[in-house]
């Protein structure tokens, strides 16, 4: 039987109840909402709203109604309107009148505006959980292949000499970032609504400090229109869960790539690629191809809920109800995506001999040409524009720089000498690099150091 019955003389339309309803979405809160009225029980008694054994018999029950429900000795009941809806009918069939005392002085608004702030402050625990999986995967593949010389790139075409250790953790610092955003998010979500009433409080002589304290959240709303309308924490976890999945795609982007016969470099395991119908010859990258796009999913959840506030008035607004199904798609998603993620990645093996043959060509050694000749005191415009017409002079004919003769090094610039095949080898390139934050093996030895420590 809906709540807000007393009103009305006919029964809601069945078509209408089941388009109105959101118990089969909101129920995942039920432990929430249990929790929720478990500390406005509380509160209370303490004040006297209610008597003080009605509410230890309340708190009693609605902790047996949350051990039943984790048991799978209670199911709750999807003909309900909402999550709210059971529980207080559950709580009303065994405790009779004490449990229509429960919703004294709370508004469905607030109720479920608190519901939804617990909820995504445990599954925002559990998505930090997931980064820092992956942050572990990546830490400890690139202990593995902290020296792995391979091209750096930009505009896809080979740059620079990096190693492969560094590249992963550049993927590390982003995931660190994400993680933080989310963290940060959560000092906003952490806010108590409960108090706030329908939209105007109440004239109850509530504690609303100590129902917060008791639910573990940091503080109040402060103003009761904006503690039932507000969802700024849903945009904002909704927009970190889309950074994080354009962090992720780019990295799936990457390892798909890396997978074709182009580039050679990771072949994934065979638990996390799959084959053709036609093609036996094939073993596709089907799993970052998914998460590349399941982006679009998620960014999709982001715009779904920005178009939801963008023109309701103040307060509580049904179209509200929109936000649970976008922010729990969103969090379902990428929860998903790092769970499947890590494994992939860890199990992938790292083809050392195609990486290198890779940055043997390219002339990704260029810059370090061109530096050379700065040490020995020519200004690098000049510098730069000396090798430039010798790399075009190497493809003239079909040489690498460190295969062209030293004397036509002499002809295009008398400070070359021998020394120069040194100065442009692979791996002094690489391990000369060591300012921090540099692709230096012993700087990338460092940095993951200190991420292991981070995390």
């Amino acid at each position: 039987m809906p709540l807000w019955q007393g009103r009305f003389q006919k029964e809601l339309d069945k078509q209408t109840n089941d388009f109105n309803a959101s118990i089969s979405f909101d129920s995942r809160m039920a432990k929430q909402d249990i929790r929720g009225s478990i500390a406005h029980a509380a509160m209370l008694g303490k004040q006297g709203i209610i008597d003080e054994a009605e509410s230890e018999i309340i708190t009693k029950t609605l902790r047996e109604i949350a051990a039943e429900l984790e048991s799978g000795k209670l199911s709750i009941d999807m003909t309900a309107e909402d999550i709210h809806t059971f529980v207080e009918a559950e709580l009303t069939k065994r405790i009779g009148d004490s449990g229509k005392r429960l919703h004294t002085a709370r508004s469905r608004n607030d109720q479920v505006a608190l519901d939804l702030r617990l909820f995504l402050l445990d599954e925002t625990e559990k998505l930090k959980d997931s980064i820092d999986r992956l942050l572990r995967v990546l830490t400890a593949k690139a202990k593995e292949t902290y020296d792995f010389v391979m091209p750096g790139y930009t505009h896809l075409q080979r740059a620079q000499p990096v190693t492969f250790g560094h590249h992963l953790l550049a993927y590390a610092e982003m995931l660190l970032r994400d993680r933080d955003r989310l963290l940060d998010c959560k000092k906003r979500m952490a806010v108590s609504p409960l108090g706030s009433g329908a939209l105007a409080g109440t004239t109850y002589p509530l504690d609303r400090e100590f129902a917060a304290a008791q639910l573990g959240l940091s503080g109040i709303s402060h103003n009761s229109l904006d503690g039932v309308s507000d969802r700024d924490y849903v945009l904002e976890l909704l927009s970190c869960l889309s950074i994080l999945m354009v962090h992720l795609s780019r990295f799936a982007e990457e390892v798909i790539l890396w997978c074709s016969w182009e580039f050679k470099f990771v072949e994934l395991d065979d638990a996390f690629s799959t084959g053709s119908s036609i093609m036996p010859q094939k073993k596709n990258p089907d799993i970052a191809e998914l998460v590349r796009g399941k982006s679009g999913r998620v960014f999709g959840d982001l715009m779904t809920m920005l178009t939801v506030m963008k023109g309701i008035p103040l307060a509580y607004n049904k179209d509200m109800q929109e936000d649970k199904e976008a922010v729990f798609d969103a969090l379902d998603t990428v929860i998903m995506c790092l769970d499947t993620f890590a494994p992939m990645l860890e199990t992938a093996r790292v083809r050392k001999d195609n990486l290198r043959a890779a940055a043997a060509k390219g002339f990704i050694n260029a810059t370090d040409c061109a530096d050379y000749l700065v040490y020995k005191g020519l200004p690098f415009r000049d510098a730069y524009k000396c090798v430039g017409q010798l790399v075009a002079s190497c493809i003239a004919q079909n040489l690498t720089l460190e295969t062209l003769p030293i004397e036509q090094y002499k002809e295009a610039c008398d400070l070359f000498d021998d020394d120069v095949y040194d100065a442009i080898n692979l791996d002094v390139c690489v391990n000369k690099r060591t300012v921090t934050g540099a692709p230096a093996p012993q700087c990338v030895l460092r940095e993951i150091e200190r991420l292991e420590n981070l995390i």
